[in-house]
């Protein structure tokens, strides 16, 4: 076995000569490295080497923060007791300048909370299955994110409009609202009157598998006037033919 082949770090082909990738300029490492979840750097890429930890320190690194949970993780031990203060640890690394993060799984109310204590300028918040906390949690954190542009919510259950409507009046710069339901749908038009009524200023709307009908429809039409989107997707209670609502 050659001796390049137990080097403990890759090694890249250029101009027919190696290269050790711990000698990368530390702006080409970043931006390998942010190609890789929050999780898989905290865990993994950080302690490869000195120059690598160092890239990982800097705060540039966390402006946007991805956690992907595996599925056998969620519930487990291991999620709450190694990986929520690994992402917590993440929060931190950004000294204030995180601007969007995305959950998939790990979501609850002291989580949300550390976030928004902590990242009063994010403008992006993407949950997976918050179901168990969305009474609480993102409201709460939403009445400290004032410069929140995109809220992105996965759930099971159903949403409550009174917490739709703390949202809408917390984070005036709301742009982008996307609410995707995996659970059962009732026909209801209160969640469509609390986004007409307290978002005036969205852009872009999606609604998966939401019981609105055309009435809660056209109240959105009407209250948001500003809108360029609007998705749609398994809303079986109402039925639309290009722009007319039937």
């Amino acid at each position: 076995m050659s001796s390049s082949s137990s080097s403990p770090f890759p090694q890249a082909m250029k101009n027919g000569e190696y290269r050790n990738w711990a000698e990368l300029p530390p702006e080409l490492t970043s931006s390998i490295l942010l190609r890789l979840g929050a999780i898989e750097i905290l865990q993994n890429a950080q302690r490869v080497c000195k120059s690598w930890r160092r890239v990982c320190q800097d705060p540039s690194m966390w402006r946007k923060i991805d956690i992907r949970i595996k599925e056998n993780l969620v519930n487990s031990v291991e999620l709450f007791y190694v990986i929520e203060p690994l992402c917590c640890r993440a929060v931190d690394l950004s000294q204030g300048g995180l601007l969007e993060i995305n959950i998939d799984y790990l979501v609850n109310t002291s989580f949300l909370n550390y976030i928004a204590d902590r990242s009063s300028n994010l403008r992006r918040l993407g949950v997976v299955d918050c179901a168990p906390v969305l009474s609480r949690g993102v409201v709460e954190a939403a009445m400290k994110l004032p410069l929140l542009e995109e809220l992105d919510i996965t759930y099971k259950s159903s949403i409550r409009e009174q917490e739709l409507k703390v949202v809408g009046q917390s984070c005036p710069n709301l742009r982008t609202l996307k609410l995707n339901c995996t659970g059962d749908v009732k026909c209801c038009d209160k969640v469509a009157l609390a986004i007409a009524e307290t978002m005036p200023g969205l852009r872009h709307l999606q609604l998966f598998r939401n019981g609105l009908s055309e009435t809660g429809l056209n109240a959105i039409l009407e209250g948001c006037p500003h809108l360029k989107n609007l998705g749609l997707h398994q809303c079986l209670n109402i039925n639309i033919v290009g722009d007319i609502v039937k």
